[in-house]
């Protein structure tokens, strides 16, 4: 049974960790002296509050986290984040209803980028300021950065952990889910501080360097401009390009490059099976633009990487509106929503690393027809893939695609075009931002109906925990023996 005690206890603690995230833009809107600061300040006293009720009802617990209470835990707490993250923009009449506010929330914490917001220059910074640190708090998970906490307060994280990593090589760091939770970020801060020194030095003002770097490292994608990057120089834009390609990379990988053992990253299949499609599908784009676009050589080749990067690692950032390009290039990117990043990175997607494994397994199956009676294994690299990771992996393509078609038949059926709604559907699955047609890139998600956003909302978290973990809770199996 679920230990209903307990659950309450860790999403009290959760909701009372957002409230302490709510005092720095609190702390903005005092530095730019901007009315919002009443309306941060109301948020986190609200947030705070309920979240010490939630706590205190779940207090005299055994403290002891099962699997079904950790899967049961994971989605209550990203929505519940985006519940009482949605307050600021909500009570500060930033949006015209909750349904929106609840959407560009969880398009934070889920690191979407997908936005309902039509002028974001009129907002003010703290209300900028929170909409980016969504960003940064969802970006390395919501659990994995409590799980560094739950120790000293006498609760196991090990379940949460595991449920909420999904690809996570947690072996390959350290045994103890607290240091390997606490080194994963330490690098990611890193990175972000690291990025906004480099954003500065491009002349990019602290307050927007933060506000992208937070969006650069978690690939989210919200901005500061409407334009996007594309509003910055072409140094800002290739400084966010490499960014966004390490934040694509397995960060046990970058841990790992840090530490000086290069043998290991610079032979792992899935990195180099992740640097061969940005290369490629780079060049791919470069070629459209240049001879269907006519655009000069250098500035096809920095519009077309970095969309091209940034649709893979699923950040969703632009320098260019895809949709005017030709629609050789933009069906291309269409293509490219459905591969996402490395395993145990931000990035969201199905992953480079299935699509690695699905690609070895049909050479496999070849070479069994031609040589029946050969004992071949699925390999990536030096290891070999069990049959139950396989068939787990095959499951994960068929349950991601039924996702995507049942998304978009319902977006279709609610009144939008054929192509935004595979684009909206394909882009919230799969944490990108910026989808096709009437949400391409210059556009939003505003226009939308309120079931068009729920379902929206929906898909978003579904991608971000890769569908398992939230799909579970519906099987009879879970809640048998409640």
């Amino acid at each position: 049974m679920l230990n209903r005690r307990v659950i309450l206890n860790i999403i009290g603690m959760s909701v009372i960790l957002e409230s302490v995230f709510m005092l720095f833009p609190v702390l903005v809107s005092v530095i730019y002296d901007e009315p919002d600061l009443m309306v941060n300040l109301k948020t986190f006293g609200i947030t705070l509050i309920a979240g010490l009720v939630i706590w205190l009802s779940g207090q005299k617990n055994s403290r002891e986290i099962g699997r079904k209470d950790a899967y049961f835990i994971v989605p209550v707490v990203w929505i519940v984040f985006a519940a009482f993250g949605a307050l600021p923009y909500y009570l500060g009449h930033y949006v015209s209803t909750y349904t929106d506010a609840f959407f560009e929330a969880i398009s934070g914490f889920t690191t979407t980028g997908a936005s309902i917001m039509t002028d974001i220059e009129v907002l003010p910074h703290g209300i900028l300021f929170w909409r980016s640190l969504t960003h940064l708090i969802g970006g390395m998970g919501i659990l994995i950065m409590f799980i560094a906490i739950l120790p000293f307060l006498g609760v196991g994280g090990m379940q949460l952990f595991h449920v909420e990593s999904v690809g996570l090589q947690t072996n390959k760091l350290r045994p103890r889910v607290r240091e390997t939770a606490r080194m994963l970020w330490v690098l990611y801060i890193s990175l972000v501080a690291l990025e906004t020194l480099f954003l500065v030095a491009g002349r990019m003002p602290l307050f927007d360097a933060l506000c992208h770097s937070f969006g650069t490292i978690a690939t989210g994608g919200f901005s500061t401009k409407n334009a996007s990057i594309g509003a910055y120089s072409s140094y800002i834009q290739y400084v966010v390009l490499v960014f966004m390609i390490l934040a694509g990379i397995n960060f046990t990988l970058l841990l790992q490059f840090i530490r000086g053992r290069f043998n290991k990253p610079l032979h792992n299949p899935e990195l180099r099976f992740y640097l061969m499609i940005l290369g490629g599908a780079g060049l791919i784009i470069t070629l459209f633009l240049v001879v269907f676009q006519h655009l000069p050589p250098s500035r096809a080749f920095r519009e077309g990487f970095f969309q091209v990067t940034s649709i893979v690692t699923c950040t969703g950032f632009s320098t260019a509106d895809y949709m005017q390009w030709t629609h050789h290039a933009w069906f291309f990117i269409f293509l490219l929503m459905f591969v996402g990043g490395s395993s145990g990175s931000t990035a969201g997607g199905i992953k480079v690393g299935r699509h690695l494994m699905f690609l070895n397994n049909l050479k496999v199956q070849y070479q069994r027809l031609l040589h029946p009676r050969a004992v071949i294994n699925v390999r990536i690299g030096d290891e070999s893939v069990t049959p139950e990771l396989m068939s787990r992996t095959f499951a994960f393509f068929v349950l991601y695609i039924f996702t995507f078609a049942a998304g978009s038949l319902i977006l279709v059926l609610n009144g939008l075009d054929t192509t935004s709604a595979m684009g909206a559907a394909a882009t919230t699955m799969g944490g990108i931002g910026p989808g096709l047609g009437s949400v391409g890139p210059a556009s939003n998600f505003a226009a939308l109906s309120v079931t068009g956003k729920w379902v929206l909302s929906a898909l978003m978290l579904l991608g971000r925990l890769e569908l398992f973990a939230v799909l579970i809770l519906f099987t009879r199996t879970f809640w048998k023996n409640q």
